[in-house]
């Protein structure tokens, strides 16, 4: 006997003649039966996980609306708990499409969704009824929108096409839908996908957190991506990683933030690269490249279509509407800049108070406008600014420039200052830890005018000599200068 023959089954017990077929298997007793076998077949399959546009009747033709039929598989796939939807192929028209939550929509390659141009189309969702923009109502509708929903992915390679649909009732009487509108998202993430020709916003939310963009790119439209909390509650966690902007407004915008992340973005405008309008904590701009002129034109600007790049990153809490809060922990660490009128301003205002602020490792050339400036305008003066390895080339001949006696308290874009290089107003502790000033052509104004600053601390600091302008550094009512390996041409003022 081997060792399996006690394992083996005894197959002459189960063996069925002619005779004894029907004792065995008696049929009638089994069929009772069955209905139950299904149901359990049934309850044992696997649930459904992707739901494709197709099988809802979407055409992808361009021509037809496909809105109810898109909206019928998002609903599906929310109904079922979440899942993936497919946009396959195709150019799918449509008006406001409205994600559920724990939904991944993905637009496969060649996969195009279109805005229609009727305006009748579009809904919005509810802005959060404690903050300013409650009343804008009509303003906030979009391509896509969310509202109150948790753990969403939009995900390319795909595109989402706003189509430039312009309203002649919207906000300067051309702006129309957004192309992604989000209220209350908890968990949202886009990635691998590009958002065209929007008619007003590419991606705009208010009072989300944890959103993240990786690889995303914006094209067209007014502000490339634009977000703001309100004053008891500021969007946290946002990470925008190696996406690229191509805008004819600000390309990145908004106010109430808390711990954000901007890295290894590549920032073209024909305004302004990053603006912040309000408050915000912990906020990292890191390794990006900013760059003019724009290749996507400024629609709404008073002058002719113009294409040239305003700030680099214009830090101006308080310029548009009073948003009282403080400006604290940024870390703007490792960019570039060329063709911009100002690498980096920071201005405070009356309700607003900016705590550290550290520029590191800035190299910007080609500056035409204004110098680096920081500014308090409020009652508390900026608490302390740290620049170190900084390294910025001007044009020069900068005309009309007013002199300290006569600056004024500055509007919303950057403005010519008695200083080409470098201006400082009214600082608690100004540390200069490496900073070179270059100009092209010579400029009648000093390279760095420093004023009210209680302590400036200077450590390299390369300056050009007397012939590019009648000053090279002047410093007014600072209570305490400190530093090293500053140029000998340094007057004591």
């Amino acid at each position: 006997m081997t060792a399996f023959a006690a394992d083996k089954p005894d197959l002459s017990r189960t063996r069925t003649t002619p005779s004894s077929r029907a004792s065995i298997h008696p049929a009638p007793r089994l069929l009772p039966w069955l209905p139950l076998l299904c149901t359990l077949a049934a309850s044992t399959a696997m649930p459904r996980s992707e739901w494709n546009v197709r099988e809802f009747g979407a055409r992808g033709d361009g021509q037809t609306p496909d809105t109810a039929a898109i909206q019928k598989a998002l609903d599906s796939a929310g109904s079922a708990g979440g899942g993936v939807v497919r946009i396959p192929p195709g150019r799918y028209l449509t008006g406001t499409l409205q994600l559920r939550s724990h939904i991944t929509l993905v637009l496969e390659p060649g996969a195009r969704l279109v805005g229609t141009t009727n305006l009748d189309a579009y809904a919005h969702p509810a802005p959060p009824s404690d903050s300013p923009e409650a009343r804008w109502g009509r303003w906030h509708r979009g391509l896509l929108i969310g509202e109150n929903i948790e753990n969403v992915t939009i995900r390319g390679p795909g595109v989402i096409d706003g189509n430039r649909v312009f309203d002649p009732e919207g906000e300067e009487h051309m702006r129309g839908p957004h192309a992604l509108v989000f209220m209350h998202v908890r968990g949202l993430t886009l990635e691998d996908l590009t958002i065209t020709d929007a008619g007003n916003y590419g991606l705009f939310f208010m009072a989300s957190d944890d959103v993240t963009l990786r690889r995303v790119r914006f094209v067209g439209g007014w502000d490339g991506v634009h977000w703001r909390g309100t004053p008891g509650s500021p969007c946290r966690r946002v990470e925008i990683r190696d996406c690229e902007f191509e805008t004819g407004d600000d390309a990145i915008a908004g106010r109430y933030w808390e711990q954000t992340l901007i890295t290894g973005c590549s920032i073209n405008s024909s305004c302004n690269g990053i603006r912040l309008i309000g408050p915000a904590r912990d906020l990292t701009i890191r390794n990006c490249h900013f760059f003019g002129p724009g290749r996507r034109p400024h629609l709404t600007s008073r002058e002719r279509r113009r294409n040239n790049m305003l700030a680099g990153i214009l830090l101006q809490p308080g310029a548009w509407d009073p948003t009282e809060g403080l400006l604290d922990q940024v870390w703007i660490v490792q960019n570039t800049m060329r063709n911009v009128a100002a690498p980096v301003a920071l201005w405070t205002r009356p309700g607003n108070r900016a705590g550290r602020i550290v520029i590191q490792s800035l190299d910007a050339t080609g500056i035409y406008r204004a110098p680096l400036s920081l500014e308090s305008w409020a009652p508390d003066p900026l608490d302390t600014v740290v620049l170190r390895n900084v390294r910025l080339e001007f044009t020069g001949k900068e005309p009309n420039s007013p002199t300290p006696e006569t600056v004024s308290q500055p509007g919303v874009d950057v403005r010519p200052l008695p200083a080409w290089g470098l201006y400082a107003r009214r600082i608690r502790q100004l540390s200069v830890e490496g900073l070179h000033l270059r100009t092209r052509e010579p400029d009648p104004r000093p390279a760095a005018t420093i004023e009210s600053v209680a302590h400036v601390a200077l450590d390299e600091l390369n300056l050009p000599g007397p012939s590019a302008g009648t000053e090279v550094l002047m410093l007014r009512d600072c209570a305490r200068v400190s530093g090293r390996d500053t140029p000998a041409t340094v007057p004591a003022h």
